[in-house]
């Protein structure tokens, strides 16, 4: 090999090493949830407090009460009208579920379909099945609820999987810390919520390392959806997240490459 075959590899090497390095350890904005400051709304914004509309496989709880408890029982399943906790993975046993025709099914009452409307409508189309039931149905008081939310959360998170929570809202950040946050390899800025619907499936991302995604209307999800978090490329390229770990692979790299330099040299 030649003097000036021997500088211009030099200087590829020496390239390939700042560019790979400068290119490859994760930054600390990569990491930074939030970033900027909260913008000042001149005007009332609609928030987003749509109402969520019943899907095949959700549960409800439902709950009947009146002043006549020996005659409200009968419109009770078996499971809720004893002392059974209505709390956590039981309500998957006694709760309403809607099956695959959108119907939920009440003693009594009989399939009533439920697909497709809110908490308060499915409320009171049970509340006017019961009026046919009582001389005085303004005593009846009727109690509709999703039994908390589930979701899935997959990709570069802590703890993928499946996530059941008993509350009535559930928060993107909600969602993201029960699933053991991002990890370090995980993008941030490209958080896919995934959702079936009534129209049809639809996608929609969300930057997290921006303020503005406390004013997202996907800021909440809602049930079964599928959270995806997808990896940031120096995952692919293997070269470690810190900027340690980045220059140990490097300088493994260049040492290998320079080793065959000069064998090549000495040839």
């Amino acid at each position: 090999m030649s003097c000036y075959q021997y500088l211009y590899m030099k200087k590829i090497l020496y390239s390939a090493f700042v560019l790979l390095f400068l290119t490859s350890c994760v930054t600390n904005k990569q990491l930074t949830y939030f970033q900027g400051d909260p913008v000042e709304q001149t005007e009332i914004t609609k928030l987003n407090n749509e109402p969520y509309r019943m899907q095949v496989n959700d549960i409800l709880y439902i709950d009947i009460k009146g002043n006549n408890p020996e005659i409200i029982s009968m419109f009770k399943s078996s499971e809720t009208s004893g002392t059974t906790s209505n709390q956590g993975g039981t309500l998957y046993f006694n709760g309403y579920s809607v099956d695959r025709h959108g119907n939920i099914r009440i003693p009594y009452i009989g399939d009533l379909n439920v697909l497709g409307y809110t908490a308060k409508e499915v409320r009171e189309k049970i509340e006017l099945e019961l009026a046919k039931f009582f001389k005085n149905p303004e005593q009846i008081f009727v109690t509709v609820k999703l039994a908390g939310i589930q979701f899935v959360v997959t990709g570069e998170v802590g703890s993928p999987g499946t996530i059941s929570l008993m509350q009535n809202q559930v928060s993107i950040v909600d969602a993201l810390a029960n699933a053991g946050e991002i990890t370090e390899v995980g993008d941030r800025k490209n958080v896919t919520i995934i959702r079936k619907s009534l129209d049809g499936v639809k996608k929609f991302k969300l930057d997290m390392t921006n303020m503005e995604v406390f004013n997202s209307e996907n800021f909440y999800i809602q049930p079964n959806d599928i959270l995806y978090v997808a990896p940031l490329k120096q995952k692919s390229l293997g070269t470690g997240t810190t900027a340690f770990q980045t220059f140990s692979t490097v300088v493994t790299v260049l040492s290998f490459l320079a080793s065959t330099v000069l064998l090549i040299k000495n040839l």
